[in-house]
C-alpha cells in the first residue's frame, strides 16, 4: 500500500507540473491571440461581432499598482487625500509562518497575548526529492 500511495503521489505531481506548463503556454497563446484579434478589430473599426453564438466585443481595463520604491508615499498619499479606506496592511503570511515557527522553537508556546491573535496548525506532508544515486 505505501509504495502504490508513493507512486500514485509521485505520478500526481509530475501531472499537475504538466498541466501547470500546458497552462502556462495556452495562457500565452490566448493573449498573443487575443491581442492580433483587437488590432484587427481596431483596424476594422469594429466595437464587436458575434460569431458561433458568442459576441467579441473590445474591452479596455485600466490596471495600476504603486511604484514599490515609492509604496509609503502612495500610502501617504491616499490617506491625506481621503483615500485611506484603499490602504490595507498586511503580514505577509510566510513570514508570519516563520516567526510563529521561531517563537515556538523557543519555548513551546507564543509569547503573551500572540497565541490569541494567530491561528496555528500544523499539517503533515510527504515531501519528494530525487533520491541519491548509489555509488557502486
Amino acid at each position: 500500500d505505501i509504495f502504490i500511495l508513493a507512486d500514485r503521489l509521485q505520478s500526481l505531481k509530475e501531472r499537475k507540473k504538466h498541466l501547470e506548463d500546458e497552462t502556462k503556454t495556452v495562457n500565452a497563446e490566448i493573449e498573443e491571440t487575443e491581442a492580433k484579434l483587437a488590432d484587427l478589430m481596431i483596424q476594422e473599426e469594429m466595437q464587436n461581432f458575434t460569431r458561433n453564438g458568442q459576441m467579441f466585443y473590445l474591452q479596455t481595463k485600466t490596471y495600476a499598482s504603486a511604484v514599490p520604491e515609492r509604496k509609503s508615499e502612495l500610502f501617504a498619499w491616499l490617506k491625506e487625500n481621503g483615500y485611506g479606506d484603499l490602504v490595507y496592511e498586511t503580514v505577509n503570511a510566510n513570514s508570519l509562518a516563520a516567526f510563529v515557527r521561531e517563537q515556538l522553537e523557543e519555548s513551546d508556546e507564543l509569547p503573551e497575548g500572540l497565541a490569541e491573535l494567530v491561528n496555528v496548525f500544523e499539517k503533515t506532508t510527504v515531501a519528494m526529492k530525487k533520491a541519491p544515486v548509489k555509488k557502486k
